[in-house]
C-alpha cells in the first residue's frame, strides 16, 4: 500500500509539473520567448515520458525517447547562451540535476562535464551583460554539489540492492530477477554436467469459502518462512504469482525434485490446516533438458502446476517432455 500511494503522488505531481511547463512554454510563445519557450516544452516532453507517468511504459522505446529529450534540452540550454533570453540563462542551474538524475551514469556523467565546460567557455567570452558573468561561480558550486549527490545516491543504490531483490510479504526473490538468475544456473548445469529442476507451487482457494483468500494473505508471511526453513541454501526461490512460488534446486534430478515437492506440499497443507484454512496446494516439476532455455523452463513448469490444478490440486505434476499430455500421477503422491 505504501508503495502504490507513493506512487501515486508521484505520478500526480508530476502531471502537474508537466502542465505547467506548458503552460510556461504558452506564456513565453506569447512574450516572444523562443528560446525559454522551446525549453520549456522539451522539459514537459521528458516529465511526459518518465517512469512516473502511466502514458510511458518502462519499454526502451520510452526510455530511448526520455534520453533524446534531455539530450535536447541540454543542447537547448547550452545554446541559449547566444540568445537574449534572461530567463533561460537561470535554467543552466537545473542542467547538472537533469543530466545526472534523468540519463544513465556512464552518460551523464560525461555529458554534464562537456556541457559545463562549453558554458563556462561561453559565459567568459561573452561581453556586454554582467549578469552572465556573474552565474559562473554558483553553476561551478551547483554542479558540483549535484555530482557529489548523485555520486552518494548511486553508491547507497548499490548498498540497497539485495534488499530490492526480495518480495516484502513473503521474503522471497523478486520476480523481476527470475529469468536471468535462471539463465545463470542454466548455464552452470550445463557447463558442469549437473542436474537442475524448477518447481512451481500453486495455492488453489477457488474451491474454498470466499473469505479463505483474506486469510491466506494474512498468513503468506508464515509460508515465506515454511518455505525458507525447508530450502537448501543454494535453492532460490520467487514469488511468481500473487500465490505460486517457483523454486530452483541445483544438482536435483526431476524424480528428487517431485518427491522434494511432495514434502513441501504436506507441510504446506498442515500448516494451512493448524489455522482452519481449507487449501489446496498444487506443484509442478520441471527438470532441465537438451536444448532448454530459461523461458522453455519456465513455460514447461508453468504447464505441468496447471495439468495438476486441473486435476483438482493437492498433487504434484511432473512436465513430460516426450509429450505436452502431462504423465499419470496419483493424488497425493509424488510423480517418479
Amino acid at each position: 500500500m505504501a508503495q502504490k500511494a507513493e506512487r501515486f503522488l508521484l505520478s500526480r505531481l508530476a502531471w502537474l509539473g508537466a502542465l505547467t511547463l506548458i503552460a510556461l512554454s504558452a506564456f513565453c510563445l506569447v512574450v516572444r520567448d523562443l528560446p525559454t519557450a522551446l525549453a520549456a516544452l522539451v522539459a514537459s516532453g521528458i516529465v511526459l515520458t518518465s517512469p512516473a507517468l502511466p502514458l510511458a511504459q518502462p519499454t526502451r522505446a520510452w526510455q530511448l525517447i526520455n534520453h533524446m529529450l534531455v539530450l535536447t534540452l541540454a543542447l537547448v540550454l547550452v545554446s541559449g547562451l547566444w540568445f537574449d533570453s534572461s530567463t533561460l540563462l537561470y535554467w543552466l542551474f537545473a542542467l547538472p540535476l537533469i543530466t545526472l538524475g534523468l540519463l544513465p551514469a556512464r552518460i551523464g556523467f560525461p555529458l554534464t562535464v562537456i556541457a559545463i565546460a562549453v558554458i563556462l567557455a561561453g559565459l567568459g567570452a561573452l561581453t556586454g551583460d554582467p549578469a552572465r558573468h556573474q552565474v559562473i561561480a554558483p553553476l561551478i558550486l551547483t554542479t558540483a554539489l549535484a555530482g557529489v549527490f548523485f555520486l552518494l545516491w548511486h553508491y547507497k543504490s548499490r548498498q540497497i540492492a539485495p534488499l530490492r531483490h526480495s518480495d516484502e510479504l513473503t521474503q522471497a526473490a523478486s520476480r523481476d530477477y527470475l529469468t536471468a538468475d535462471l539463465y545463470k544456473e542454466i548455464q552452470r548445469s550445463e557447463r558442469e554436467g549437473l542436474d537442475l529442476s524448477v518447481v512451481m507451487l500453486g495455492l488453489d482457494t477457488h474451491l474454498s469459502e470466499p473469505e479463505t483468500d483474506t486469510d491466506l494473505q494474512a498468513l503468506l508471511p508464515r509460508v515465506g518462512r515454511y518455505l525458507h526453513s525447508r530450502l537448501r541454501d543454494f535453492d532460490t526461490w520467487y514469488r511468481v504469482a500473487d500465490l505460486q512460488f517457483l523454486v530452483i534446486l541445483p544438482g536435483v534430478p526431476t524424480a528428487g525434485a517431485s518427491k522434494r515437492a511432495e514434502q513441501i506440499r504436506l507441510g504446506l497443507m498442515s500448516l494451512f490446516e493448524s489455522h482452519g484454512l481449507e487449501v489446496a496446494v498444487s506443484a509442478g516439476v520441471a527438470g532441465l533438458n537438451i536444448g532448454d532455455d530459461a523461458d522453455t523452463l519456465q513455460q514447461a513448469v508453468a504447464s505441468a502446476l496447471q495439468g495438476a490444478q486441473k486435476k483438482g490440486g493437492n498433487r504434484v505434476q511432473a512436465w513430460s517432455t516426450w509429450s505436452h499430455t502431462p504423465p499419470p500421477d496419483t493424488e497425493g503422491s509424488p510423480v517418479t
